[in-house]
């Protein structure tokens, strides 16, 4: 089968295409004959070697990815049959091997696929619809009518924490440069901030819930906005000691979350994306013999919603 690993952590010449075995299968698990592959921040990153890097560095062959969405060729699970399509994030933060055109992939790790979405956009609502929907769902646990605010609300996560908030009742505003105010507030954000010289310090402190996406200083104007009693997640930064420090004297929770894979999530997702209330955005589409393409492009920290690529 074709595949793609990293021969060492670098720049995108590392990405290496070479043919390997089809991958067997345990109990448990499934074959995917993989139609497309979504990219992430955490991809670039860790093919750059930080990441997830120093969790795999020690695999061979080394094979970043971790969203598929495919069809089902074989299986050891009574959860799928062949010819189901599945979609869902593989083994993260473990060794995912998605950059191929098979993927074993743990059955309790996957959703059937919508009938009404295209494979694309079912490898675009994983990793980072997982990311949005534990963090609202499983974390702050939003409630109807609670004001929360998404940074980077165009991006990956943050485009699809805005509908899911949403969804949950919440009032929403959304973080991004001005041109993407448009695409925000058409994803069902309330109101829009343009995060350009905007003035932190004086907005007051209204907000319940703050998806702090970026990371870095953000997290302190984040918590100039936050209600006494209210709470940041960190996805990008862990929260240092100082900060957390910071979050208490104000009566904040601040704390950090890494996404997991989970089938039962990602089923609530499946039935998001049935319903229409989450509605993922493609940027871009790229062939799987522009990976390295796909990588640069995500690298560039400029992507409104998702980078898809297709085999």
């Amino acid at each position: 089968m074709k595949a793609i690993v990293l021969k060492e952590a670098g720049n995108v010449e590392n990405l290496a295409y070479v043919e390997l075995v089809k991958p067997t299968i345990s109990e448990g698990e499934v074959l995917v004959k993989v139609k497309a592959i979504s990219i992430n921040p955490v991809d670039v990153k860790s093919r750059a070697g930080k990441g997830v890097y120093g969790r795999i560095k020690t695999e061979n062959p080394l094979i970043l990815g971790w969203d598929i969405s495919g069809i089902v060729e074989e299986t050891k699970s009574s959860d799928f049959k062949v010819g189901d399509e599945v979609f869902g994030m593989v083994n993260f933060p473990g060794h995912g091997k998605a950059y191929a055109e098979y993927v074993a992939a743990p059955a309790n790790q996957l959703a059937l696929k919508p009938q009404n979405i295209s494979f694309e956009d079912a490898a675009a609502s994983t990793l980072v619809a997982l990311t949005a929907y534990q963090a609202l769902v499983h974390n702050a646990k939003i409630q109807e009518g609670q004001n929360v605010l998404v940074h980077a609300a165009s991006g990956g996560v943050g485009h699809i924490a805005v509908q899911i908030a949403k969804h949950l009742g919440a009032k929403v505003t959304g973080t991004s440069s001005a041109k993407n105010k448009d695409f925000v507030l058409s994803l069902g954000a309330d109101s829009h901030i343009d995060y350009h010289g905007f003035d932190w310090k004086s907005a007051g402190r209204t907000f319940d819930f703050v998806l702090d996406t970026i990371g870095g200083d953000n997290i302190d104007h984040s918590l100039e906005v936050t209600k006494e009693g209210g709470s940041i997640i960190s996805i990008p930064t862990g929260l240092n000691e100082e900060v957390t420090s910071k979050a208490e004297s104000k009566g904040v929770k601040g704390y950090f979350i890494l996404v997991q894979s989970s089938g039962d999530d990602m089923k609530q997702i499946a039935s998001l994306l049935e319903s229409g209330a989450v509605k993922p955005h493609v940027s871009k589409v790229f062939p799987f013999e522009q990976m390295r393409e796909a990588h640069l492009e995500q690298e560039t920290g400029r992507t409104v919603g998702k980078i898809v690529v297709t085999l």
